[in-house]
């Protein structure tokens, strides 16, 4: 007989029982102690559970532990939720806590047996971890100042909550042939990188007047590097009919025989893009509009930092920059005590890791933003802290082969220090591995995590990638320079790049980046 296939595996374990099944296994296994079956910790992902690298364990220590994702439905956590996930990391966690690219929050160090009582504790402010991983949608992401920003496009809250009750715990959705990422926002800066979602909706101001919604289809990034396209437009009141359809032709048509070939992207470029729209209007019985494709903002502009007037009179709302999204007990603490001090009721995190406050009166703005500079926290970033991604790294991912976190941390001091009056904003993404979990494609400078000779053997260290950028057909993917170095040299290296732009002709970095790539 041969040997099971990796897609075969998968498809096996996900037939033999349903990842949302594994809930009471899980309970199981807390009370008894016993050891976790090879194939359940596989369903785990639809918990939100990844089994974690051992980099960090002591060396008598042979605890499985585990990283846990929690879904944050719009990006939001309020005051209850804050303390609540605070305490979660600080008990159970070890103090870690990320915030991710999908507007979720992540910790380590998390034990089986520790599950029921975070699962309980979750519950109690309305979280949830169902479908945060696994081959299943994941969070839907939108802007965090929907709602209340002045110059938004559509206030798309009730949209994006019945994609999200759609999706919730979806028996008919819980065995996908990958996972299934989607956005919708009405944002003018078009901050949720609708270009790498599998499926997308901006709201777009038509010349009459009349808001519709780009529909684009596609994207990704890793084994399905694809800028999404964009199939056509569609009415406010049909995006959820669109949403469902596509998602029932995703779990028919989608590759099951190949994890590779597996996402949406791949399903499109199979099918073509005709015959995905044919199968797309048979199941909604409406036909997408073509209008002329609206225009996106540049990815270095799709932000939302500083002080800004809230629609709603007399409050505030503050766009904030975190170092790679690393937050920690300490951090997610101070945070909940600076918002009750000055009376802000919520945050919202952001698709690059950083997160809004949403509501703080205006009158205790500034001093509010005074206090999280103090914790590490800006409202103002440098053009080096604003955009920097960092993925989990070789602490914690069993992918990595570099240290992700504390690196972004490090460069992004050097540069403040070396370049106190660079003013121009540039992207950063720091990745342990050839996956891209932190978008090294996307940003100006990106960091692939890769095994480096160096004294004779392999060590940690990063391959160079330059020029990413999304603006729709716009669009660009950072390419390859061939320059490889060890992890120790990472801030040498980027540096030595943004001395050599800012001696160069060029009057912007991604012309500087794509004419050192093209030259």
């Amino acid at each position: 007989m041969s040997k099971e296939t990796k897609a075969q595996r998968v498809e096996r374990i996900k037939s033999e029982k349903d990842g949302l099944d594994v809930l009471r296994d899980i309970y199981r296994y807390a009370e008894s102690g016993e050891k976790v079956n090879a194939e359940d910790i596989d369903r785990f992902k639809w918990y939100g559970l990844y089994t974690q690298n051992t980099n960090l364990q002591d060396e008598n220590d042979d605890t499985l532990y585990f990283m846990l994702r929690v879904k944050l439905p719009s990006g939001r956590v309020d005051l209850k939720q804050l303390e609540a996930v605070a305490e979660i990391s600080k008990r159970y966690a070890r103090g870690t806590a990320d915030f991710t690219t999908r507007q979720d929050i992540q910790f380590h160090f998390i034990k089986v047996g520790d599950l029921p009582a975070i699962f309980a504790k979750l519950d109690e402010v309305n979280l949830t971890t169902i479908f945060a991983a696994g081959d299943v949608p994941r969070n839907v992401v939108t802007c965090p100042v929907n709602g209340i920003d002045k110059h938004q496009i559509y206030d798309v809250e009730q949209i994006e909550r019945e994609i999200n009750e759609y999706f919730g715990a979806n028996r008919e959705l819980s065995n996908l042939p990958r996972k299934y990422k989607v956005g919708v926002g009405g944002c003018s800066k078009h901050c949720i990188s609708h270009e790498i979602q599998d499926l997308s909706f901006n709201a777009a101001k038509m010349k009459n007047g009349v808001v519709l919604f780009d529909v684009s289809v596609g994207g990704g990034l890793a084994s399905n590097r694809r800028i999404a396209s964009h199939i056509g437009y569609v009415l406010p009141e049909q995006v959820l009919a669109v949403a469902k359809a596509v998602s029932e032709i995703y779990r028919e048509y989608g590759n099951r025989e190949n994890r590779n070939r597996a996402r949406l992207g791949h399903l499109l470029d199979s099918l073509g893009i005709d015959k995905f729209i044919e199968i797309l209007h048979s199941k909604t019985g409406f036909a997408l509009k073509k209008e002329e494709i609206q225009s996106y903002t540049p990815y270095a502009k799709r932000e939302h930092f500083g002080i800004h007037e809230s629609a709603n009179v007399g409050r505030s709302y503050i766009g904030c920059a975190v170092n790679g999204g690393k937050i920690g007990a300490d951090g997610l603490e101070a945070l909940f005590e600076i918002l009750k001090r000055y009376k802000a009721t919520a945050v919202k995190l952001t698709t690059t890791q950083n997160f809004v406050i949403t509501d703080v009166p205006s009158q205790n703005a500034i001093a509010l933003t005074k206090e999280l500079q103090e914790i590490g926290i800006d409202a103002n970033p440098s053009p080096f802290k604003a955009k920097t991604l960092s993925c989990t790294g070789i602490n914690f991912c069993k992918y990595a082969v570099s240290e992700t976190k504390d690196l972004a941390t490090k460069l992004v001091e050097h540069l403040e220090r070396k370049f106190p009056n660079f003013d121009e904003r540039i992207s950063f993404s720091v990745n342990g591995c050839p996956n891209s979990c932190a978008h090294p494609h996307i940003v100006d400078i990106g960091l692939v995590g890769c095994k480096v000779k160096h004294g004779g053997e392999l060590v940690s260290g990063f391959e160079l990638i330059l020029g990413g950028n999304l603006e729709a057909e716009k669009s660009s993917f950072g390419k390859k320079t061939g320059i490889k170095f060890i992890q120790e040299d990472a801030i040498g290296v980027v540096e030595s790049i943004i001395e050599s732009y800012l001696n160069s002709h060029y009057k912007n970095f991604y012309d500087y980046a794509s004419g050192i790539i093209y030259e």
